[in-house]
C-alpha cells in the first residue's frame, strides 16, 4: 500500500515522538526508511530503503535518530561485523559523539534509543530489548523501537516475547496512525511461532485486507498453511502472491515449497527468484539460499553446480560470528560445494571466536551452534551415527539459535536423514520417534486454538 505522506517534524511532534532535527526533508526520508524497513520492500520513487538513508543522512548529518536507524538496520541486516568492519566502528563511534554532542537537544527517548542501539552493537542483545522494553512503556507507537524489538527476539528465538512484544502495543494504536497494518503480520508471525495458528491466521488475514502486499502477513499465512497441510489452499495462495515476491512472505518457507510443489518447482523458484535476491548481499537473502539448497540436497536432490556462486558470498563472512544461525548457514555453503579446505577454515575460525569471544551470541554459539555445526560436518563425512548423538540430546535447545520453527527444522530433517542411514538400534527408534512426532503433529496442528 503506497503512503500518500511523509512525516515531517510537526507531524512527528503531534504523535508525541518528537525528531530532533531542524531538517523537515531528513524527517521525512526517516519516515520513508522507517516505512521500507517495517514494511519489507523498496520504495521505488526513493530508490530503495538503502538510497532513502543516503539521502536522510545527506539532508541533516547531525540527525541522530536518523543515524541511529542507519546503523540499526546494518546491526539487524548482520551482514556488518562490529569487530572486524573498522568502516562499522567509526559509524558507532560517530553515533555516540552526536549523541554527546546533542545532550541538551535530544530527548530521553531519543537517548533510549542509541543506548539500545549501541547496546547491541556491543553484544548484550537481551539487555538491548530491555531498553526497547522501557521506551515503549512510555512510547508504545513507536515503530521504531516496535520493530528492533521484534527483530531481537526473532534473532534470540523467543518467541514468547516476540509475539508479547506487538501484542502489548496493539491497544494504543488506530487505523489512522501510518504503518498501523503492518503491526497484524508482526503479531501474526509471533503467534505462528508458539503454534497459534488460528489466531495467526485471522491476524494475518486482517493485515493483508489493510495491505494486500504485507510482507510479514504473507509470511506467516503461509507458514500457517504449511504447519497445517493445507498444501492446495497453500499452494495457491503462495502462486497468487508471487508477483509480490518477498523475502518473508515465499523464499523463507521453504519447507513448504519442498513438500507442496516438488523439488523441480523448488529449483526453478531457487534459479528464477532465490538466486537472484541473494545477489543483494543481504545475509537473509543468503542464508535463504543455503538452506533452500541444503534442504533439498537432504531430499535426494541433485542441485548440480548451484552450489559454487553460493559459497562465494558466503565466503567473505566467515570469521563474522554475528549470530551462530549465520555459521551454520555459511558452514552449509563450504559443505555443500564440498570445499573441505573452506570448512576445516570456518571451524577452525569458530573454535578461536569460542576462546576468545563475548556477548549473547558467543554463549548460543559455545551452548548450541557449534555442535549444530558439528553435526553437520559429521553427516557431510559419513559419521551419521556422531550426527544423531550430537542432534538428538540438543533437539529442545535449538530454537536458541534463533530464526523461525521453519528455518529450524532444517535440524530435525538432517536428524531424521542421519537416522535413516544408521546401523544402531537406538538411532532407528529415534528415526520412528521423529516420524511419529512429525505425523501427530500435522494432525494435532489443524485442531482449532
Amino acid at each position: 500500500m503506497m503512503r500518500q505522506f511523509w512525516r515531517g517534524v510537526s507531524e512527528w511532534q503531534k504523535e508525541g515522538l518528537h525528531l530532533s532535527s531542524p531538517s523537515d526533508q531528513a524527517c521525512k526520508l526517516y519516515d520513508a526508511a522507517l516505512s521500507q524497513y517495517v514494511g519489507w520492500y523498496e520504495e521505488p520513487s526513493l530508490g530503495g530503503l538503502s538510497k532513502t538513508v543516503q539521502e536522510m543522512v545527506s539532508a541533516d548529518p547531525n540527525f541522530v535518530m536518523g543515524k541511529a536507524l542507519s546503523i540499526g538496520l546494518d546491526l539487524m541486516g548482520t551482514g556488518r561485523s562490529f569487530l572486524l568492519d573498522e568502516d562499522f566502528q567509526k559509524d558507532i563511534k560517530s553515533l555516540e559523539a552526536m549523541t554527546e554532542n546533542q545532550a541538551n537537544i535530544l530527548t530521553p527517548r531519543e537517548k533510549d534509543h542509541v543506548k539500545a542501539i549501541l547496546t547491541w552493537a556491543s553484544g548484550n542483545w537481551v539487555e538491548a530489548t530491555a531498553i526497547w522494553d522501557d521506551i515503549l512503556q512510555n512510547h508504545p507507537t513507536d515503530i521504531l523501537a516496535i520493530k528492533m524489538n521484534h527483530d531481537t527476539y526473532f534473532y534470540l528465538g523467543y518467541k514468547k516475547e516476540m509475539k508479547n512484544s506487538v501484542e502489548k502495543v496493539l491497544p494504543h494504536w488506530s487505523p489512522e496512525i501510518p504503518l498501523y497494518g503492518h503491526l497484524f503480520g508482526m503479531y501474526a508471525f509471533g503467534l505462528v511461532e508458539i503454534e497459534s495458528y488460528k489466531k495467526a491466521e485471522n491476524n494475518a488475514r486482517k493485515g493483508l485486507e489493510i495491505n494486500a502486499k504485507d510482507a510479514w502477513s504473507t509470511h506467516a499465512l503461509a507458514h500457517v498453511f504449511e504447519m497445517e497441510g493445507r498444501v492446495d489452499e497453500g499452494v495457491t495462495f503462495l502462486r497468487n502472491t508471487a508477483d509480490n515476491w518477498t523475502v518473508c512472505g515465499l523464499v523463507a518457507c521453504h519447507n513448504f515449497w519442498h513438500w507442496a510443489v516438488k523439488s523441480e518447482a523448488a529449483l526453478d523458484i531457487f534459479d528464477s527468484q532465490v538466486s537472484e535476491r541473494m545477489k543483494s548481499g543481504a545475509m537473509l537473502d543468503i542464508v535463504d539460499s543455503t538452506s533452500l539448497l541444503y534442504r533439498l540436497e537432504l531430499a535426494g536432490v541433485n542441485v548440480g553446480d548451484r552450489w559454487k556462486d553460493v559459497f562465494d558470498l558466503c565466503r567473505p563472512h566467515f570469521d563474522d560470528h554475528i549470530l551462530a544461525f549465520n555459521d551454520i548457514h555459511m558452514l552449509l555453503s563450504s559443505v555443500g560445494s564440498k570445499n573441505k579446505d573452506a570448512t576445516n577454515y570456518l571451524m577452525t575460525s569458530l573454535q578461536e571466536y569460542l576462546r576468545n569471544g563475548s556477548g549473547t551470541n558467543h554463549t548460543i554459539t559455545r551452548d548450541v551452534g557449534f555442535s549444530l555445526c558439528e553435526a553437520i560436518v559429521a553427516y557431510d563425512e559419513g559419521r551419521v551415527e556422531d550426527c544423531c548423538d550430537i542432534l538428538y540430546p540438543l533437539r529442545y535447545n535449538i530454537v536458541q539459535i534463533g530464526g523461525s520453527n521453519t528455518q529450524r527444522d532444517m535440524f530435525n530433517l538432517l536428524l531424521i536423514a542421519a537416522a535413516m542411514k544408521s546401523t544402531c538400534k537406538h538411532h532407528q527408534s529415534v528415526l520412528r520417534q521423529m516420524l511419529s512426532e512429525r505425523t501427530r503433529f500435522k494432525s494435532i496442528s489443524q485442531v482449532p486454538d
